[in-house]
């Protein structure tokens, strides 16, 4: 997805029970769940819970369900949306990526038509190596797992990728179902690579390696120049959100396996 300036954004999320300017009482008591023929519904003292455009709150997985659930029971006199990261990433999967994931795929496609590990740096040679050690092998598996071959360059100028490659992408994220497909999503943004957003959600990769492979130049700068508190804080808060996105995959897939 675009922004008027071009830059590519992540999908909307789904707004949070009780965003915005004051948060919601806390309104109910007792939090259960109900295996209904979609899967697992939540219900607030008997009453069915809906997502921001009314839609129920079903997911496919007892342990994402059960995940959810608790953020509601853990809530206090008021309701802290900060605090359900579940809960939101549920929510943008029915309201916004379930209606259209083909648009959603073809914006994850586009983020690997010119993914984060295709472009290297000319030098240092230091940072170089880094690339190579941590770039290469997730292209390598890449090539063999998916039949995805791609075009590495130096620079910064535009390489056209082939049709093969991005062909094959498609048909590895073909088969997500819509809360897997939420997470690629955000990891694929958070990351600026949608093949170390694949490695974790085929599980060749861990949160833990694809965070270390998205930041290489991101930590070669910090060596050199330093950093303030203002980036630490940003680096804190995308660390954090990618942690959310790889728990709700693990957890949307924990009966799947």
């Amino acid at each position: 997805m675009t922004g008027d300036n071009g830059e590519r954004q992540r999908v909307k999320p789904a707004p949070a029970p009780g965003a915005g300017p004051t948060p919601l009482r806390r309104f109910y008591t007792e939090v259960t769940l109900v295996v209904v023929a979609e899967g697992h519904s939540l219900r607030l003292d008997g009453r069915m819970v809906r997502t921001p455009l009314g839609k129920p709150l079903v997911v496919p997985v007892a342990a994402l369900a059960e995940a959810i659930a608790e953020e509601w029971r853990r809530q206090g006199e008021r309701i802290e949306p900060g605090s359900m990261p579940m809960t939101r990433l549920a929510n943008t999967a029915i309201d916004r990526v379930a209606p259209r994931p083909a648009d959603i795929m073809e914006e994850i496609v586009s983020y690997a038509a010119s993914d984060l590990l295709l472009y290297r740096a000319e030098g240092p040679a230091e940072l170089v190596r880094r690339q190579e050690r941590l770039w290469d092998p997730v292209l390598a598996w890449a090539a063999r797992e998916i039949g995805a071959r791609f075009v590495v360059t130096t620079g910064v100028m535009h390489v056209t990728q082939p049709e093969l490659a991005l062909r094959a992408v498609r048909g590895a994220i073909a088969p997500l179902d819509p809360f897997t497909l939420t997470s690629l999503h955000n990891i694929t943004t958070l990351t600026g690579s949608a093949l170390l957003g694949l490695a974790l959600a085929l599980r060749h990769l861990g949160a833990d390696e694809i965070w270390q492979a998205a930041l290489v130049d991101e930590d070669w700068n910090r060596e050199q120049w330093g950093t303030d508190p203002i980036d630490y804080q940003r680096r804190a808060v995308r660390r954090t959100e990618l942690d959310d996105a790889a728990r709700f995959l693990v957890l949307g897939s924990a009966e799947r396996d």
